[in-house]
């Protein structure tokens, strides 16, 4: 992701860069009809555009190495890897780029944007929270967020499945995106 892309910062905007350490891009998705499979992806980077004074003019680009993925399974990460899902060989990359900043009161927003798996860009919308402010103790001030949304995977071609001699499907299609963000405001 080359930061280069993002708008041009109004003077009352601040800047702001996931801290990578501190951010957390969970999924989770229905296995055999009975039980939730979580995973996450480990490698994660984006910036936030505030503009304080007119929170709809704000933004938000954020990009997932797509083989960072681990359900702490290594076959189910293998295949989670290969061309039957993520085909991370030809799309080492998962963006998700906001096209609407909606301020809903209080510290909650509605965040609207391109959602980009395997080179197929779709809308998804974002329920979030801006859970605090703070300065660490070297100084450097931060910000956390926590935001959440579904999707439905085939929408971005993720469609092997097997079905089950019992009825229903191997994988859900409903996949639940979580997202733990604390991010650094830039000078």
């Amino acid at each position: 992701m080359t930061h280069s892309s993002a708008p041009a910062a109004s003077p009352s905007a601040t800047v702001w860069d996931f801290d990578p350490a501190h951010t957390l891009v969970e999924f989770s998705a229905r296995h055999m009809m009975v039980a939730t499979v979580k995973g996450r992806f480990t490698s994660v980077r984006g910036r936030i555009i505030d503009v304080a004074d007119d929170p709809a003019q704000s933004s938000v680009e954020a990009e997932i190495d797509a083989a960072s993925l681990d359900s702490r399974e290594e076959r189910r990460d293998g295949h989670l890897k290969s061309a039957d899902f993520l085909d991370v060989e030809h799309f080492p990359s998962i963006t998700f780029t906001s096209t609407r900043v909606q301020p809903l009161g209080g510290d909650r927003l509605r965040i609207t944007g391109d959602l980009q798996i395997r080179g197929t860009s779709r809308p998804v919308t974002f329920e979030a929270s801006l859970n605090g402010r703070g300065k660490t103790p070297y100084g450097t001030e931060i910000a956390g967020f926590s935001a959440e949304a579904q999707i439905n995977r085939k929408d971005w071609g993720l469609n092997w499945n097997v079905a089950l001699e019992s009825g229903g499907l191997l994988v859900g299609e409903t996949v639940k995106i979580t997202i733990e963000l604390e991010a650094v405001k830039q000078s």
